[in-house]
């Protein structure tokens, strides 16, 4: 069985939360991303998740305006600040952002259909085994989450 194994090739991007964005500079691939997290509209999966890790809706705010990179990396050091109940519902909200982004673009949708019955896995090498796949180790949630996504959609 065919395996697209990172989404961080151009022609794999697309499966990766910090989509459209391409780099840390904020150039962006031309599709656009539409998400709502708590009635707040965000550009981008990774900025919801990361702002969903918060009840505080100043702080949302200033997160939907940061990159993908920046609203991550943000939390760094803050760890104690991340809501409580977080390490139970992360699984859900990535999920549930997952299924807006496919269900909202229907150039998406058709990309993610159009990876057939590969496995898709999140192959990274920054030590994301919850997510992904570093190192031949790691759950892959993210993966079986678009997997899950994919047949949906079927």
């Amino acid at each position: 069985m065919e395996k697209i194994a990172t989404f961080t090739l151009p022609e794999t991007r697309f499966l990766s939360n910090f989509y459209p964005y391409k780099n840390k500079e904020g150039d962006k691939y031309p599709e656009k991303v539409s998400v709502f997290w708590d009635g707040m509209e965000f550009d981008c999966t990774e900025k919801a998740y990361q702002a969903a890790k918060t009840l505080d809706m100043e702080l949302r705010q200033k997160i939907s305006k940061m990159t993908p990179y920046e609203a991550k990396q943000y939390w760094v050091g803050r760890e104690n600040e991340v809501r409580r109940d977080w390490h139970n519902i992360k699984f859900s909200v990535l999920r549930d952002l997952n299924f807006q982004k496919y269900r909202n673009s229907p150039k998406l949708r058709q990309m993610l259909l159009d990876t057939g019955d590969a496995v898709l896995e999140e192959g990274n090498t920054w030590g994301d085994t919850y997510w992904g796949i570093c190192n031949g180790v790691g759950e892959n949630n993210l993966g079986k989450i678009l997997m899950e996504i994919r047949e949906a959609l079927r």
